[in-house]
């Protein structure tokens, strides 16, 4: 197998149109090709989506030339605004991302990321191992300061009136100490401001309860964190918040660990497919519930529209040095689509700068509030 110095196209675009991009006005998004369970076509299909959505996004789309140059000629909607970047190899989901971080350079994961940190793409999308991207990305991009953990925060269908809440972390680390949690408090409620135009988000910390006395220490010494910083962040803290409070009007950012978060979302998606499922036979059941579902498919095509996961497929990693968006990897066109299109947006709001800012001075904020003997 050729390394990256030895292929003739490694590391550089390969279309004979190259996109050609002002100065300003253009959001390029990194997009790796090949880290997806339906194959680089449901990726390609994704950018045809999201082009088509989006006039101002452009794309580097990184993997195998040999296999996504066949994809790519067939769609005329990409001429001008794709670029394709080979890479030999791709990342998969059994690779372990200490592997993946020696030698893992000439994989499109790692292409799409480096596109990211040398300034040619504004965000990177990938549908691939979460381990490996979350490790390739701190590896390249580097932690924000005051960030010891990075978190994956995620939207989440809710009652309130913005439709949706954040929870991180969702996957990105096990564990948490209360410094972290509060660090997450302050990266969701930046996300989430930017995201909504909610000026003051609602936080909440995701405990076993609602009681003062419930949790672990950490849980409780994150508690008091959260407290003391709501001017800093600029937020309203709401205290501990309990799993049936996620998808509630209570709360706009949901904060735990990612052990924690991550069971709570794959719970909470196998339940809606579940629902989704059962609500599908029950009208397919006899011909009263066919006709039943026929005078109602406005309102159940309504519905099916609100739950769809796809439409808020991605995951943010957030505490990084650049914009990274983790798809599903069974995401299909529609789900790449929407997570191109978060990155995209993203990328515009230029919520990293307040989000490094605040962090810096919760991180002082607490330094100097710890005793003496604790300070580093």
């Amino acid at each position: 197998m050729q390394s990256e110095q030895d292929h003739p196209h490694a590391g550089q675009p390969v279309d004979s149109q190259p996109v050609e991009r002002e100065s300003t006005g253009r959001i390029v998004i990194s997009v790796d090709a090949m880290g997806g369970d339906r194959g680089p076509s449901a990726v390609v299909a994704g950018c045809v989506q999201s082009l088509r959505d989006n006039p101002r996004i452009d794309i580097l789309l990184h993997g195998d030339s040999a296999a996504l140059e066949p994809l790519i000629a067939r769609e005329p909607a990409l001429a001008g605004r794709l670029s394709l970047v080979h890479a030999d190899r791709a990342v998969t989901m059994n690779d372990k991302p200490s592997h993946v971080m020696r030698h893992g350079k000439d994989t499109s994961m790692w292409s799409a990321i480096a596109a990211l940190k040398d300034g040619r793409g504004h965000a990177a999308v990938s549908c691939g191992n979460t381990g490996a991207l979350m490790a390739v990305s701190m590896l390249q991009l580097r932690r924000m300061e005051g960030v010891n953990r990075p978190a994956i925060a995620c939207l989440w269908p809710a009652r309130g009136h913005h439709g949706f809440n954040t929870m991180l972390d969702v996957g990105a680390d096990v564990k948490a100490e209360a410094e972290d949690l509060l660090a997450y408090a302050i990266m969701g409620v930046t996300y989430f401001r930017n995201g909504f135009g909610e000026p003051r988000p609602r936080v909440g910390l995701l405990n076993v309860g609602t009681e003062e006395h419930k949790g672990r220490a950490e849980i409780k010494a994150a508690h008091e964190l959260i407290a003391r910083h709501e001017e800093t962040g600029r937020y309203e803290y709401v205290g501990f918040v309990e799993g049936s409070d996620i998808p509630s009007e209570r709360v706009d950012v949901i904060v735990t660990d990612g052990f924690t978060g991550n069971v709570a979302l794959k719970t909470g998606e196998g339940t809606a497919k579940l629902i989704s499922d059962l609500l599908r036979q029950s009208l397919t059941s006899g011909p009263l519930a066919m006709l039943a579902a026929l005078l109602a498919r406005g309102a159940l095509r309504r519905l099916s529209t609100r739950i769809d996961p796809r439409r808020v497929n991605g995951g943010v990693f957030l505490g990084l040095n650049g914009t990274v968006v983790k798809s599903h990897g069974s995401a299909d066109a529609t789900g790449v689509a929407a997570a191109i299109g978060l990155a995209a947006k993203l990328a515009q709001s230029g919520y990293q700068g307040r989000m490094a800012e605040r962090l810096v001075i919760a991180a002082k904020t607490a330094q100097d509030a710890a005793p003496s003997g604790e300070q580093e």
